[in-house]
This record gives structure tokens, C-alpha cells and sequence, in this order.
């Protein structure tokens, strides 16, 4: 190779490498791995799958299962149909499900986020610690007849201590006892709404009204003893505090 190829060759090796060591790793063809030993392309697409995920979360590992469920049987008790409205009572649901989740959540943050934001334990510590004050808001409620159902359905081996119990089984224990809490409560406003019915449609049959159906005359009737006994601050205020005892 002739003396001036030769230098030129040199060059624009010594120019390659340089620029490879100054260019940050995206740059030089590395992908970044951040101190969780997660690539970027990884990170992002757990990011998205957890965003996905995440409705269904809030309405299956929170109270707002249980106020969803309630709310829309006192709608249907009350004879309103669309009033109120879907919007208007997923809204009053989540914003109660973040009152009462809050300290949780803040527990969470602190334990957890904190210290994995800070580099102070891997992404597995961070989320080992973040699930323990979920696991005890879920173990509060979920019946021990659920636990055990799901415990014989998956052929787990029964846990030493509630503590143990793993998510994979608590999770849809919880879910099913607050449906069932949700309709033991939905139950229990049915039944002065429907003594209302029943007193109406014999007044009406009794006297002969048989063209004008009772729910003309029970629905009114049924939303004045609502307001009558401040029913929005009873309802809400007793299913806020089922969540605290």
C-alpha cells in the first residue's frame, strides 16, 4: 500500500474511533441498559403493557368495584333509569376510590418508587416491597372461603400465614368478595324502594286504575323519601366507611 493510502487509512480510523468515544451509546450502535438490567425497548414496552393494563386494575383491585356495583343498584332501586348518569357515577366512584386508596398508594410510593427511583434497589426489591401494602389492602377484605376456593383451583399448597398467600390467588378472591359485598349492599337498598312498589301497586289495582302503570306514581314517591332522608350522604358515607373498619 502506497505511503499516502496508508496515512489516509489511518486517519480515518483514528477519526471512527474518536467518534465513537465521544458519542453517547445510542450513537455507537449499543442499546442503553439502565442499572435494572432493562434495555429502553424494554422499559417502554412494560410501560405500555402496564398502561393497558391499568383500567382494569383500578376497577378490580380497588373499592371501586364494590362503589360502582352499589351505585348502579341504588339507580335502578330508585327507578331513574339514566339518572344519574354513567359518567357522573363512575366519576363519584373513582374519585372515592382515590380518597380511600391514598394512603396505600403513598405507602407504595415511599417503600418502593422512591428508592428504585434513586438507584437504591433493583427493579425485583422495588417490586417485592411495592406489593406488600397492596397485598394487606387486598387480604382486609378478601373472604378466607374465596382464598381457599382459588387455593384448591390452582392446586396451591395451603400457606403457612395470610402474608404468603400469593397475588395469582388473592386477586381474583378479592374481586369475588366485594362483588358479593356489593350485592349484599344493593340487596339491602332494594328492599324500602320496592315496599314503595308493592304498597303503590295495590293502591292502584284496589281502585281501579289499571291503564296508569304504578311506577308513574311510585317513582316520585321513591325519589322524595330519598331526599327526604339526605339518602346521597348515607349511602356514600356508610360504603366510605365499610373501607375503614
Amino acid at each position: 500500500m502506497k505511503p499516502a493510502a496508508r496515512a489516509l487509512l489511518l486517519t480515518a480510523t483514528g477519526a471512527q474511533i474518536q467518534v465513537r468515544a465521544a458519542a453517547p451509546p445510542a450513537l455507537a450502535g449499543i442499546h442503553p441498559v439502565t442499572a435494572s438490567g432493562l434495555g429502553a425497548p424494554m422499559q417502554i414496552l412494560l410501560l405500555l403493557t402496564a398502561l393497558t393494563l391499568l383500567p382494569a386494575a383500578i376497577m378490580s383491585l380497588t373499592p371501586f368495584l364494590r362503589l360502582t356495583v352499589v351505585l348502579h343498584f341504588l339507580r335502578q332501586a330508585l327507578g331513574t333509569q339514566t339518572v344519574p348518569s354513567n359518567q357522573v357515577l363512575v366519576g363519584l366512584a373513582l374519585f372515592l376510590t382515590v380518597m380511600i386508596m391514598q394512603p396505600v398508594g403513598a405507602e407504595i410510593y415511599h417503600q418502593a418508587w422512591q428508592p428504585f427511583e434513586n438507584g437504591q434497589v433493583s427493579y425485583q426489591q422495588a417490586l417485592d416491597t411495592g406489593s406488600q401494602p397492596l397485598r394487606a389492602f387486598l387480604l382486609r377484605f378478601a373472604r378466607e372461603r374465596d382464598i381457599r376456593l382459588f387455593l384448591e383451583a390452582s392446586h396451591r399448597p395451603a400457606p403457612r400465614n395470610p402474608s404468603e398467600v400469593d397475588l395469582t390467588v388473592l386477586i381474583p378472591a378479592y374481586i369475588l368478595s366485594e362483588l358479593r359485598a356489593g350485592f349484599q349492599i344493593g340487596a339491602v337498598l332494594y328492599l324500602p324502594f320496592l315496599l314503595i312498589d308493592l304498597v303503590v301497586a295495590s293502591i292502584t289495582l284496589s281502585i281501579g286504575m289499571v291503564q296508569l302503570p304504578p311506577v308513574m306514581i311510585s317513582a316520585p314517591l321513591k325519589i322524595l323519601l330519598f331526599v327526604l332522608v339526605d339518602g346521597w350522604n348515607l349511602v356514600v358515607g356508610s360504603l366510605v366507611q365499610s373501607f375503614y373498619q
